[in-house]
């Protein structure tokens, strides 16, 4: 396909590798159709509903700063196209490509699996995040309501919550997370990859803008509301050069605490990446992809816990050292408060109140 596709960040259709039966690409079939002079392809979004019997999972993974998740949806609009949760949709029978993007698997049952969750005996009122996978806040949200009907019942229950996002819809949800700050049993994690709109809309062309992603940090911490930025991830050559900047200015606005990720580009996400780069940014493609690499033992698939995160190399090593020196320079003394379990254990052994 010679012209890019507006609103996706994949530029392609990849295979599912769990299926024996795959013959021909959708570029293929596109290119075909275009011969013939036929509309091969709407590029529109499907929202599919799913009824899974159970909504949150244990999180395994020994590198990654989670106990719990829980996804509303799977698969994500948003488009980003480094996005690590791309290849879990292969598990769905979909695509990592443009499948991830346009068909977003819909859990209306959540608020009710959840609330069986907290009611369970085996349950001690740990963190859940929202969301380990996908963004709980992606556009269909707004019209379906399942991330914050989510939140009413870990109100309810008064359940320590986490949230990942970067879509300023969350603060619809303000008056939710007011209530819940008071118990100190909610922290938010923003993800703000750049300062330059130009490159936001590169890399994640349906996510909120940058301004409004900067004014969520903003409304939030005004609120009493802990704030995290995730700069998650790092692309060398790319957004590597914003970091001090970048710290610099969520500082400003009251966030607490900095985050990072160097990218990596397991699976299928390789293939996706490296096609959108000589696509989009074909000046730079070679040089970002090098680099890349150079965080990843020369690959860009990367699999080694306690490494696959943060990288290695010198690259990888001089992105560590300056957000060290940006947290010293403009978080110094700032950190995340601990959330509070005490009062979901309250409400659930009401009889330990008395001791």
């Amino acid at each position: 396909m010679s012209q890019s596709i507006k609103g996706r960040g994949a530029q392609k259709q990849v295979h599912n590798r769990f299926f024996e039966l795959h013959q021909e690409t959708l570029d293929d079939f596109l290119n075909f159709c275009e011969k013939e002079g036929e509309e091969a392809d709407t590029n529109k979004t499907k929202y599919i509903d799913v009824f899974p019997k159970t909504f949150v999972n244990k999180v395994e993974s020994p590198d990654i700063g989670m106990g719990f998740s829980a996804n509303p949806y799977q698969g994500c609009e948003h488009g980003c196209v480094y996005c690590y949760a791309r290849n879990s949709h292969e598990y769905w029978g979909y695509g990592a490509g443009l499948d991830f993007e346009r068909n977003i698997l819909v859990k209306r049952n959540a608020p009710q699996l959840l609330e069986e969750k907290l009611r369970s005996k085996n349950w001690q009122g740990d963190t859940i995040v929202f969301s380990g996978n996908t963004d709980c806040y992606q556009p269909i949200e707004r019209k379906l309501e399942i991330t914050r009907n989510c939140l009413k019942v870990m109100f309810q229950w008064k359940n320590p919550t986490g949230i990942i996002t970067k879509n300023s819809l969350i603060l619809r949800d303000l008056d939710i997370l007011q209530e819940m700050a008071k118990y100190q049993i909610i922290a938010v994690n923003i993800s703000i990859t750049s300062l330059q709109e130009e490159t936001r809309r590169l890399l994640e062309p349906r996510t909120s803008s940058i301004k409004n992603r900067l004014k969520t940090v903003e409304e939030l911490s005004k609120n009493n509301i802990p704030v995290n930025v995730m700069m998650a991830p790092i692309i060398p050559s790319l957004n590597s050069h914003e970091i001090l900047p970048l710290i610099q200015t969520v500082a400003s606005l009251g966030a607490k605490s900095i985050a990072h990720t160097v990218v990596r580009l397991n699976g299928q996400i390789a293939t996706i990446f490296e096609d959108w780069a000589r696509k989009s940014i074909p000046d730079k493609a070679e040089r970002i992809l090098n680099q890349i690499a150079e965080c990843h033992e020369g690959k860009l698939n990367d699999s080694r816990w306690g490494k696959r995160i943060k990288g290695d190399g010198k690259i990888a090593q001089q992105i560590a050292d300056t957000v060290a020196l940006g947290r010293k320079k403009y978080m110094k003394n700032l950190s995340m408060p601990k959330l509070d379990s005490s009062h979901y254990l309250k409400l659930k052994n009401p009889q330990t109140s008395l001791f």
